[in-house]
């Protein structure tokens, strides 16, 4: 099992920043890839960014440039740096770790508005 647990959400003005991280506790060591989704009010969760145990990663279209995904091994704990933010960035955030099953976290509102 791995238990996963979001924070960094909050209000924020269009064109401001915020970190999101994910702290993995459990079975952390199975783990082989981690990712952030979204799900906005009334649409599909979707794929936000991904990062691999070597590193890698990946990002949707619409936050290329924007957000960096990265990871602290020692802290087991992914992050999720959010510039440049628009409106249509506002949803909750979920992170996802990837191991033999997945695990979702909690969840946190992030909310871009003037």
């Amino acid at each position: 099992q791995v238990q996963l647990v979001e924070s960094g959400g909050g209000l924020v003005q269009p064109g401001g920043s915020l970190r999101l991280s994910c702290a993995a506790s459990g079975s952390i060591f199975s783990i082989s890839a981690m990712s952030w989704y979204r799900q906005a009010p009334g649409k599909e969760r979707e794929l936000v960014a991904t990062i691999a145990t070597g590193g890698n990663t990946n990002y949707a279209d619409s936050v290329k440039g924007r957000f960096t995904i990265s990871r602290d091994n020692a802290k087991n704990t992914v992050y999720l740096q959010m510039n440049s933010l628009k409106p249509e960035d506002t949803a909750v955030y979920y992170c996802k770790a990837y191991s033999i099953a997945t695990f979702w976290g909690q969840g946190t509102q992030v909310t871009v508005s003037s």
